[in-house]
């Protein structure tokens, strides 16, 4: 039986930033055999950048390529390039989501990589759709949610589109090259072959707005527009965030009852925070007519929650049934025991920056287990990828690192 999912799995991983490394992460995580191709001396520029401490890898770095192995090879060399190529010989996956065009300037397209090796998945994350108008366009997270409907959808009702806090395009880039990929090597098993895999932010970013085209088709084909906290798919009520003691910048509660006429939950909601005496009233009757008088809503509600924390407004709305949450912020997670034993966060021992509680595998496997390991530091598995890959011994390695290709 294998020990993980992917076991036996070799990746090339040529990513950098966030988009491609949470692909290549993602595949780790599940057992592949990730080795991080960098440049010798100052390697991917993640590393670098938003460093805050000299000779330190970035906490975004660390936090983004956990459970991979780092190798430095100069492909800008005829050597290093020769070494690549025979990785390419004997790997499973190639991922990369350099600029339009770096790759194959490089030597490593496509239809060379598939020369080398028929079965390679060979993966790419870009922008925009390869064969479009804006194919060599840079691209990067704020620049594929304006392209894919998500800035226009977000936002309050009069003022400017606005991006969502969390890099959306760059992760969900990544997790969608990360499922195709899972499943053309799939195909692979029937077929014998790999193929090409293309991923682009704006694809990406519509796919996940593809709930907005309700609202465009219900007001007769115009714009979706901008909501703030409501429900984008239709004007209902109450949807907002509501104040809580003791009034920091993220005490509230995120409060929702179903947009379904049915749903007995608005009448929870009225029972819980003491106005039973508003469950007859014509003005909140349904979503719609709940919605015209948000107003009010809004008020009441607020009036309970204020009387108590995020924690314990939760705690008591939740278990009365109706959708709510506390607006938990990065040092709530962290401080979460029960996120801590459930693996979501997870603490490592890098060897510069120390003991850090990150996020870990968000993917629970019952056959497949996972210990988070740190981000790998540059070149640290130079010896054992190159002797077991390639079957290299010391003094080849020592001359590649004296003639700068490793």
């Amino acid at each position: 039986m294998s020990k993980s999912a992917l076991e036996g799995v070799t990746v090339l991983d040529f990513t950098q930033f966030e988009a491609g490394t949470v692909c290549t992460q993602t595949l780790a995580w599940l057992g592949a055999n990730v080795i991080k191709l960098e440049r010798p001396g100052t390697g991917e520029q993640g590393r670098g950048a938003s460093a805050d401490q000299k000779g330190a890898d970035s906490y975004g770095f660390i936090i983004l390529n956990s459970n991979k192995k780092s190798i430095t090879v100069d492909v800008k060399k005829p050597e290093g390039k020769e070494l690549v190529y025979k990785m390419i010989e004997k790997a499973d996956v190639m991922v990369e989501n350099f600029s339009p065009g770096v790759i194959e300037r490089l030597g490593f397209d496509y239809e060379t990589v598939r020369e080398l090796n028929s079965r390679m998945i060979y993966a790419q994350i870009k922008g925009f759709g390869a064969d479009g108008p804006y194919a060599n366009f840079p691209a990067f997270d704020a620049i594929g949610q304006a392209a894919g409907v998500v800035m226009s959808v977000t936002g309050e009702k009069d003022g400017p589109p606005m991006h969502a806090g969390v890099n959306f395009a760059d992760s969900g880039a990544g997790y969608h090259c990360a499922i195709a990929i899972l499943g053309a090597l799939y195909q692979r098993t029937m077929t014998g072959e790999g193929q090409k895999v293309e991923v682009a932010m704006q694809d990406v970013m519509i796919n996940f707005s593809r709930s907005a085209w309700g609202r465009q088709f219900m007001t007769g084909g115009k714009e979706t527009p901008r909501v703030g906290n409501e429900m984008p798919m239709a004007a209902v009520a109450p949807c907002n965030v509501y104040p809580c003691k003791p009034g920091g910048p993220n005490d509230y509660v995120f409060i929702y009852t179903s947009r379904v006429p049915s749903s007995p939950q608005w009448k929870r909601l009225l029972k819980v925070i003491g106005r039973e005496d508003m469950m007859d009233d014509p003005r909140f009757a349904t979503p719609e007519s709940r919605y015209e008088h948000k107003e009010e809503i809004d008020a009441m509600i607020s009036e309970w929650t204020m009387q108590y924390t995020k924690h314990e407004a939760m705690d008591i709305i939740g278990k009365a049934d109706v959708p709510i949450s506390a607006i938990l912020s990065t040092v709530d997670i962290t401080n979460d025991e029960y996120l801590r034993k459930r693996g979501t966060m997870v603490e490592i021992d890098h060897p510069v920056r120390g003991k850090l509680v990150i996020p870990g595998n968000s993917m629970k496997l019952s056959a497949s287990p996972l210990e988070v390991k740190p981000a790998p530091l540059l070149g640290q598995d130079n010896k054992e990828v190159y002797k077991e890959l390639l079957g290299l011994g010391e003094e080849d390695l020592e001359a590649l690192k004296q003639a700068g290709v490793i």
